[in-house]
């Protein structure tokens, strides 16, 4: 009994939930995750735009438009992927990966921090509301100063799908190179421009007026999409404390979303309802959570979720995506590192053209040799500028072909074949007539 008395005298203690920001923080990795990934496609080779060339390159491989399979396959698969992208997950896109919604997120809190929490710019002219205790002009030079910082090196990233690192580090420390654009510094300027403009003006206005892809993500999306849900059977719980909507950037109602809301399915107003509720210690989740579907009476914890009708946009995107695939499986199978034409200089010399122009490109930003020969003509009756082309670099060079005017009258087959030291060829047949000696 005494023993019974013991145990009992022992206090027993129940740990509360505390509030939890997993989901918060997963998003915010996730959108530096995309930032950084911007920088390092092109850094790495993956995908980048040379100038120069006026070509794509992909893993230090150009592709011409004359990859049409390359190039068209890969459009349809990412047509493809994004649709069964937004008919799933819905606007998910704009919440956790957009750029221009992470750097409004991230100018909205430095403006909170420096002028207050209620320092929001409104589209109808309607005056900042600052707090009396920061509005002070250190507070406005520091906000101003570190937007213009990051104006100015969010516009260094496009540079850098145009030109290589090394380009990009001469620039920024003003050092001369015949690989920049003389007109790079302008073309710069105008960047830093629509990126301070946009930090400092528009932020999320142009996610909810002004973003055209959006629209085409809510073509996609039906009720059967991710979108927040309400537990509306718990309403009398919900006191209408208005926190999920303070916690909104977009500032809308989150127990009211529908499929042609401005929603962004970002999870904020999730973490704020589900925190309030551990805060009240009520032992119970959110009335918010993200589901598919539809709820089924008042039962919140089970949505029912029509497959057939989620799915359906499916089989005809399934085609597409399978179309779009085997293009890139035969355009990349077929890819060659070199390609040579050869067509006439359109230089008359009397009533004839006797000049020919053998162009020879390399794909490939490797040095490389090719050995051009002609065939179909004895040696006296032409001459070529060089048998042999030295390539440093990805680029074209263009061989002069001279056919002598003593070459006799009639239409001679001339075959120009270039080949390369690691055993490919290729020839290209040209016609000419000759109206010389009979």
């Amino acid at each position: 009994m005494s023993s019974n008395n013991t145990l009992s005298d022992i206090p027993v203690v129940v740990e509360s939930r505390k509030p939890s920001y997993k989901l918060h923080w997963q998003r915010r990795g996730f959108q530096f995750f995309v930032l950084a990934m911007l920088l390092i496609i092109p850094m790495s080779g993956l995908f980048r735009i040379d100038p120069i060339q006026g070509a794509f390159v992909m893993l230090d491989r150009q592709i011409w438009f004359s990859n049409f399979g390359i190039v068209f396959g890969f459009w349809m698969v990412m047509a493809g992927l994004l649709v069964m992208l937004y008919s799933t997950l819905g606007t998910v896109f704009c919440g956790w990966v957009c750029p221009q919604n992470t750097i409004s997120e991230w100018a909205n809190q430095l403006t909170h921090k420096l002028l207050g929490k209620r320092a929001d710019l409104s589209i109808d002219g309607t005056p900042m509301k600052l707090s009396m205790a920061k509005n002070k002009p250190l507070n406005w030079l520091v906000l101003s100063l570190i937007l213009a910082l990051i104006a100015a090196i969010i516009s260094l990233i496009p540079l850098f799908y145009f030109y290589e690192p090394m380009l990009i580090w001469k620039f920024v420390s003003f050092q001369h190179d015949p690989g920049l654009a003389p007109s790079l510094h302008w073309i710069y300027m105008v960047f830093f421009l629509i990126v301070l403009v946009d930090i400092t003006m528009i932020r999320h206005f142009m996610c909810r007026f002004m973003c055209i892809y959006k629209i085409w993500q809510h073509t996609f999306r039906t009720k059967q999409s991710l979108h927040i849900a309400y537990d509306k059977s718990r309403a009398d719980e919900c006191e209408k404390c208005n926190f999920c909507v303070s916690s909104c950037f977009l500032a809308i109602d989150p127990r009211q979303t529908d499929v042609y809301d401005t929603c962004v399915n970002c999870g904020e107003c999730v973490t704020a309802c589900n925190n309030l509720q551990v805060r009240k210690q009520s032992g119970k989740d959110g009335l918010l959570k993200f589901a598919m579907g539809e709820q089924q009476g008042q039962n919140f914890a089970n949505f029912k979720t029509n497959r057939n009708d989620l799915f359906a946009r499916m089989s005809w995107v399934a085609p597409i995506l399978l179309i779009g695939s085997l293009l890139m499986v035969w355009g990349i199978w077929g890819y060659e590192r070199y390609h040579v034409t050869a067509y006439r200089a359109d230089v008359m010399q009397g009533d004839m053209i006797l000049d020919y122009r053998i162009s020879v490109a390399n794909k490939f930003y490797e040095p490389t040799r090719l050995h051009v020969a002609v065939e179909g003509l004895e040696p006296e009756f032409y001459s070529l500028q060089t048998n042999a082309v030295n390539f440093e670099t990805a680029g074209r060079i263009n061989v002069e072909l001279n056919i002598s005017p003593d070459l006799p009258k009639g239409l001679h087959p001339v075959l120009v074949r270039v080949k390369s030291e690691d055993g490919w060829e290729e020839s290209f047949r040209v016609q000419h007539f000759s109206a010389g000696k009979s």
